[in-house]
């Protein structure tokens, strides 16, 4: 695999913390009572060359190492993904993994924007959360936390009250989640199962915020990216130009969300669960007979879907949308779309508006919200296309000939000369 190549995968499979050092001398140090230097003996330094094919991302170099330093080390296994905590010495391994210094040293920043329209609906019932630092947001400054932020798009149906009371409390109930932050995404998935009960409950008390919402969230830390969805809104990462997929539609026609619907007494006819919904996840609904029951084990789940990443210098943006953008934009087309504008006018709010009013002129019959989030200061760079040399077509023996009877058999034209 080439150096720096970052893969995305579903979050329980890069669940742990990433931890790294510098070198002495070409030496590693000695780390929670691991040593590995030159009295290492022939096994170990063999089960070390072993583990150079592996691809783990690095963490970005501390202030103490070098710019110029190509190796880092490794560690696993904890769960401590967005805390910042170390990992306990007893569960810890060490790798030696190269990588570009340029990849090292990538420090994402988070510039975000967001567009909203009533489109060709009659009311407005998405609702959307951006927050570029979370530690204003919370009131923490302390520098030695990485930065971190969160967006959300919400996108209602039967009416707006659902949209807006996941907007409203979701990054709380993050927070105040008991496994947040040595478990991040059982954090997050814990967070959307309690919002949906407390909704029923709200619901119960007053039958009017009966309705449901869709739910897409970005919880980012210094590199790391992890999105949670549940419901038909999309994320789609840039990498380099190209259409990263981040979560993945649940629409009851899904074979994997119909398997799921019929193994717990459910149906989709023509599309539709239970010939009720367009959707086969969102939060709310409980007012739909027969979707959602108190056990959760309902046609209709709320629980969330996710993927993690970790940002490196090719990561160029992030575009979050409801439906209403994706009924008439396919990923790569999204992102050639918002490349462009960034790289004319670098301001991720006038993109998502932009891609607003795009999808308005391609006839986009839904609400429409859209939040771009840029991770670095600069626009993308242009895209370097490699000349492409001059291909020679020649015409065969045959071909000739038979252009030669076509010819002969046709009425003669003035000015034409004979091959």
């Amino acid at each position: 695999m080439a150096a720096g190549t970052e893969i995305v995968q579903p979050v329980s499979a890069l669940d742990g913390a990433y931890k790294s050092t510098c070198l002495d001398d070409g030496k590693l140090k000695k780390i929670g009572g691991v040593v590995d230097n030159k009295n290492s003996s022939a096994t170990e330094k063999s089960m070390v060359d072993r583990d150079n094919s592996c691809c783990w991302p690095p963490r970005p170099l501390t202030a103490s190492m070098s710019a110029s330093t190509a190796i880092s080390i490794r560690g696993c296994v904890t769960r401590a993904l967005f805390s910042g905590a170390a990992p306990a010495s007893d569960s810890v391994c060490f790798h030696f993994v190269h990588f570009r210094s340029s990849v090292l040293v990538f420090r994402p920043v988070y510039r975000s924007g967001v567009w909203s329209d009533t489109g060709r609906r009659t009311a407005m019932e998405d609702a959307h959360v951006c927050i570029d630092n979370l530690q204003t947001y919370l009131g923490s400054e302390d520098g030695g936390e990485a930065p971190g932020a969160f967006y959300g798009v919400f996108d209602g149906h039967g009416g707006k009250d659902a949209a807006f009371y996941v907007k409203e409390n979701v990054l709380q109930y993050i927070l105040d989640d008991a496994a947040f932050p040595t478990a991040i995404e059982d954090a997050v998935k814990s967070a959307f199962l309690r919002l949906d009960d407390a909704f029923a409950k709200a619901c119960s008390v007053d039958h009017d915020l009966s309705s449901g919402t869709t739910a897409i969230t970005a919880l980012l830390s210094g590199r790391n990216l992890l999105v949670a969805n549940a419901g038909d809104c999309r994320a789609v990462l840039c990498r380099t130009g190209n259409a990263v997929e981040m979560s993945r539609d649940h629409k009851p026609g899904c074979l994997i969300e119909k398997l799921r619907i019929e193994k717990v007494g459910g149906y989709v006819d023509d599309g539709y669960l239970n010939g009720q919904l367009s959707v086969a996840r969102a939060i709310g609904d409980w007012h739909m007979a027969g979707l959602k029951d108190q056990s959760g084990e309902g046609p209709l789940s709320a629980e969330p879907e996710m993927q993690h990443a970790v940002l490196t210098e090719e990561d160029e943006f992030l575009v979050i949308g409801c439906d209403g953008l994706w009924d008439v934009f396919t990923s790569q087309n999204a992102v050639d779309f918002a490349r462009k504008e960034l790289q004319l006018h670098n301001d991720p709010e006038r993109c998502s508006r932009e891609l607003v009013a795009e999808a308005l002129r391609r006839y986009s019959c839904d609400n429409l919200t859209v939040l771009t989030v840029c991770f670095k200061m600069e626009p993308p760079p242009q895209r370097v296309s490699a000349s492409r040399p001059r291909a020679w077509r020649r015409f065969s023996a045959t071909g000739i000939s038979n252009l030669q009877g076509f010819l002969n058999d046709c009425p003669p034209v003035e000015g034409l000369c004979n091959l």
